[in-house]
């Protein structure tokens, strides 16, 4: 770090800046000393703090290491005699009890002798290491305090002097800081003149608009599916605002390749939320000649922006239009656009692979939601026509459940259906489950019954859907179950919100037949 300084240092110190024009003002010659100035300072900072770096080995470091050499060092040593010789008088003590009665006099004396000696140096070496074991405890307590309170010292000394480096260098600093500002202040408008001169030397050569030249025109990619998935095919665009016409032709290299131009009129332009897909800069669109969104791709934020202000884009809607409560509610419209829901997905689209795992467009989700809890004429809307798509129906649900002003399985029986699912004997789990689901309120429980069947309808075409229970409770665990409270363990019991859901599915037919 020191000598990163330094080098810092000396590069302040001889930089020099290249100024325009062969007189600066003094704001310049200010600005152009600054890096000197910057220099020096950092030199005598860091000269202060080499300092406090040396005091911290001399006043810290090393007499804590001496401590540890001198004492805990002289203590392991104490220990491994004590733990030598207990090995050792107890193994002669050992020795001694197998002795036979037998055994001349002279010589059972002679081996009391043996271990008494043995006894007396082991309890030397036992008091030897309790006294060293309590010098160290007593001397610990000024051996190392007194190094750390001395390197306190030593670094409030330091942030003393750094303190009176500031206040020193406070005027030059505020000087600096009016001269950078008038320097800012002179760039912003000499700025400004230079784009109106630029501007106008653009503009100069073209004394009028060409005829039919579109209102923007360049490269976009789009989203195209297939068979066997998603590509992104890049096209070249031309759009003329007033008609409202798209033209794209497909900029497709290879050889041979069929270039087949595109002539669409736009209805609508929203910008794509980034979080609802994985690529950047897009915005979808809505034209006459095609059923559904166009995904869009521009070439950078900016030149999105310019696009969707030639079709006068939107922005998304983060939140539904629908603010009324009860329109959130297990009320009779919410049933009435639930059973719609299941039937459309259960006649039309039930065996569609990853059904409900697939998110729909949002443009189209918000637009089923409107029409359908529209308070004018609320539920008047036929699911089953080709207006709306597997995937909008399967979002609009999810998206109703989900905003709810209460989840349908109750913020107040949501601990303990956690709980449950925490339990280790799988018995109680579903037991516990069972239980808790008949404490509902009567609409709770219908509704959950009437979605739980649903999902095993759902689950029984699994070989063509590829969607089972677990996935089913990956996907409704937190639809159907949330905590009141946002918070991070709320976040990891979601996990158990799924197993919940996955064991309705699993068992739901015990759970249908009677209350436990």
């Amino acid at each position: 770090y020191s000598s990163a300084v330094q080098k810092f240092s000396q590069t302040l110190q001889s930089f020099q800046f290249d100024f325009i024009g062969d007189t600066l003002t003094d704001d310049e010659i200010n600005i152009a000393e600054s890096f000197k100035e910057f220099a020096e300072l950092l030199h005598e900072v860091e000269l202060e703090r080499s300092m406090m770096v040396q005091n911290a080995s001399d006043l810290l470091i090393k007499p804590l290491e001496n401590f540890r050499k001198e004492q805990i060092g002289f203590t392991k040593e104490r220990k491994k005699k004590f733990e030598k010789d207990g090995e050792k008088f107890y193994s002669m003590l050992d020795r001694h009890l197998h002795l036979s009665s037998k055994k001349k006099e002279s010589q059972l004396q002679e081996a009391d002798l043996q271990v008494d000696k043995e006894r007396h140096n082991f309890f030397e070496s036992s008091l030897e290491y309790v006294y060293q074991i309590q010098e160290v405890q007593e001397s610990k307590k000024f051996s190392i305090v007194e190094p750390v309170l001395a390197f306190l010292h030593s670094l409030f000394t330091y942030n003393n002097l750094t303190v009176e480096l500031t206040q020193d260098f406070l005027p030059y600093k505020q000087q600096l800081q009016l001269s950078l500002q008038n320097t800012r202040n002179h760039f912003s408008s000499t700025r400004e003149e230079l784009e109106d001169l630029k501007k106008r030397m653009k503009e100069a050569p073209l004394t009028c608009k060409l005829p039919g030249q579109p209102t923007i025109e360049g490269y976009l990619y789009t989203q195209e599916k297939w068979a066997l998935g998603i590509s992104w095919v890049k096209y070249y665009c031309q759009y003329e605002k007033e008609a409202k016409t798209l033209r794209m032709t497909p900029m497709d290299q290879k050889p041979g390749a069929k270039q087949g131009t595109l002539d669409l009129t736009l209805k609508s332009c929203v910008r794509r939320k980034t979080d609802s897909i994985d690529k950047r800069f897009c915005f979808d669109i809505e034209t006459n000649e095609r059923s559904g969104t166009i995904t869009l791709q521009a070439l950078s934020e900016a030149n999105r922006r310019l696009w969707m202000e030639a079709m006068d884009g939107k922005e998304p809607i983060y939140h539904s239009p629908i603010t009324k409560q009860e329109e959130m509610e297990l009320n009779e419209v919410g049933f009435k656009f639930v059973r719609k829901c299941i039937n459309a997905v259960e006649t039309k689209g039930i065996a569609t692979e990853g059904v409900y795992r697939t998110v729909g467009s949002n443009i189209q989700v918000q637009k089923l939601l409107n029409a359908f809890f529209d308070p004018k004429c609320p539920g008047d809307v036929d699911l089953q026509s080709g207006d709306w798509d597997i995937k909008t129906i399967t979002s609009s649900l999810k998206f109703y459940l989900r905003n709810l002003s209460e989840p349908v399985m109750t913020y107040k029986l949501h601990k303990e259906l956690v709980l449950a699912a925490k339990s280790e004997n799988l018995d109680y789990r579903l037991g516990a489950i069972h239980a808790l689901v008949y404490k509902l309120p009567d609409k709770n429980r219908e509704m959950l019954e009437l979605l739980i069947q649903h999902l095993v309808n759902v689950c029984e075409h699994s070989r063509e859907n590829l969607m089972s229970p677990s996935n089913m409770g990956v996907i409704f665990g937190p639809t159907l179950m949330r905590a009141q409270e946002d918070t991070v363990a709320a976040m990891m019991n979601i996990k158990f919100q799924n197993i919940v859901v996955e064991i309705l599915i699993e068992h739901f037919g015990k759970v249908q037949v009677a209350a436990p």
